[in-house]
C-alpha cells in the first residue's frame, strides 16, 4: 500500500479546474495509486507519472522508498509539455516536501 499526498498547488488546480464528476475521478486515481504505487504513464522518469482525466492530466510522483505518492499538478492537453518540464525542474523541492511529509507522520 502507498499513501498519497497532495500539495497545495495540485488541490488548487483540482478545484480550479475539474467538475465534480473529474473530482470524483481523482478519488478513483489515488485509490489506485495507494494499491499500485506505479500506475499510469511514466513521463521520462519512471517515478514521474500521468493520469488521464477526458481532456486533463493528472501528475504525480511515485516515491517507492516511501511507499508513498504525491499528487503535484493538473493541466490540459494544451500546457501538458510546459507542466511536465515544470515539474522535473522542481524535483528537488518536491523531494524535500516528501521527506519532510514522511518525517511529519
Amino acid at each position: 500500500m502507498f499513501k498519497v499526498y497532495r500539495t497545495g498547488e495540485f488541490e488548487r488546480l483540482m478545484n480550479k479546474l475539474l467538475t465534480k464528476e473529474e473530482l470524483k475521478r481523482i478519488d478513483k486515481i489515488e485509490s489506485e495509486i495507494s494499491e499500485k504505487g506505479f500506475t499510469g504513464r511514466p513521463l521520462g522518469y519512471a517515478f514521474l507519472r500521468e493520469k488521464r482525466i477526458n481532456g486533463k492530466r493528472a501528475y504525480f510522483l511515485v516515491y517507492e522508498e516511501f511507499k508513498a505518492a504525491l499528487m503535484v499538478s493538473i493541466s490540459d492537453k494544451n500546457a501538458q509539455q510546459e507542466t511536465i518540464d515544470k515539474i522535473k525542474e522542481y524535483l528537488p523541492e518536491f523531494n524535500r516536501l516528501m521527506k519532510e511529509i514522511i518525517k511529519s507522520t
